[in-house]
């Protein structure tokens, strides 16, 4: 793990963010389903999924009835909030909030998790970053958290009002 100052992120190992959960899993709250409830929480893991077809990324509209960043676009997101390897959960996320299935995937690549700082929620995000390739452009169903969607080159992204840092995300997560 090494701290880079100017933007504030520190890298992680995939092996630390599961031994992050782990940790978190035994000191935070849980909801009645046994996941951890990180409501008030100064650090909070998650996956950001960027499902991609050819040259395109899927932004997503996020709905009011989600907790943060309300009308921003964004990606595929979910806490981890148990302890599962990250592909498991960015898998699940998308069949939950898209309805594609693992038979539309062609690939999946888990870019190098990282901190960084929040100033809108007085915190920090654990950001796991998954690039989803997917053989087609399947249907896309919506679930109550996003309102629509948008097929756009990477470079577009810039010109949508996003979640913090969505761009830079996308940067470091495309494969090479």
């Amino acid at each position: 793990m090494y701290l880079r100052a100017a933007r504030t992120y520190v890298i992680m190992e995939e092996s630390d963010v599961h031994e992050l959960v782990l940790s978190l899993s035994k000191v935070m709250p849980r909801f009645e389903d046994g996941r951890i409830n990180y409501v008030g929480a100064d650090l909070v893991p998650f996956v950001m999924v960027f499902v991609r077809h050819e040259a395109q990324i899927l932004l997503l509209r996020r709905s009011l009835a989600v907790e943060t960043y309300k009308g921003k676009w964004s990606v595929v997101t979910g806490f981890l909030d148990e302890p599962v390897p990250i592909a498991n959960k960015a898998l699940a996320e998308v069949r939950e909030e898209l309805g594609v299935s693992g038979a539309d995937i062609l690939s999946l690549v888990i870019g190098k998790p990282y901190i960084q700082t929040d100033p809108d929620i007085n915190g920090m995000w654990v950001s796991c970053p998954v690039t989803v390739t997917l053989r087609r452009k399947p249907e896309i169903r919506l679930d109550f958290e996003h309102t629509e969607y948008r097929w756009v080159l990477p470079e577009e992204v810039k010109m949508f009002e996003t979640t913090p840092r969505l761009y830079d995300a996308l940067m470091r997560s495309l494969p090479r």
